[in-house]
């Protein structure tokens, strides 16, 4: 019954922990003013490189058309993967400033998502109940 459980729970909150992490880029590494004079400093940390890459990935909407990628994706084809990379990478364009695409990435994974825990397998390999056995 646990590993039921969590195996059920495991896709919702991998989608937050990744939120989360875009949280604490956000707010501890690129918004700080103090973040932002060390790395137009004269000698500049070295993980001002990936400040750099993270406020250029926003400017560009990178994140934004990452997770709607990853949303068509997770429409065409039926893997709770790509739902949850969908919801995940949707999470991630809402916290780092893509917010339309990344509310919509995020909104198509979780339906996806709650699509095919409903229906119990990644793929579809069962076939449809006929119509006498849904009626009985």
């Amino acid at each position: 019954m646990s590993a039921r459980w969590l195996r059920t729970l495991t896709p919702w909150l991998l989608p937050v922990l990744a939120g989360l992490v875009a949280a604490w880029l956000r707010y501890g590494l690129i918004e700080p003013p103090a973040m932002a004079q060390l790395c137009t400093a004269a000698q500049a940390p070295t993980w001002c490189a990936l400040r750099q890459a993270l406020v250029l990935g926003f400017l560009h909407d990178v994140y934004g058309v990452i997770a709607l990628i990853a949303a068509v994706l997770a429409l065409l084809r039926r893997s709770r993967a790509l739902a949850w990379l969908a919801a995940a990478l949707g999470a991630v364009a809402l916290q780092l400033y893509n917010y339309e695409p990344g509310a919509l990435a995020l909104l198509v994974g979780c339906l996806r998502l709650v699509h095919l825990q409903g229906a119990g397998n990644d793929v579809a390999t069962t076939p449809a109940p006929s119509p006498e056995s849904t009626h009985r």
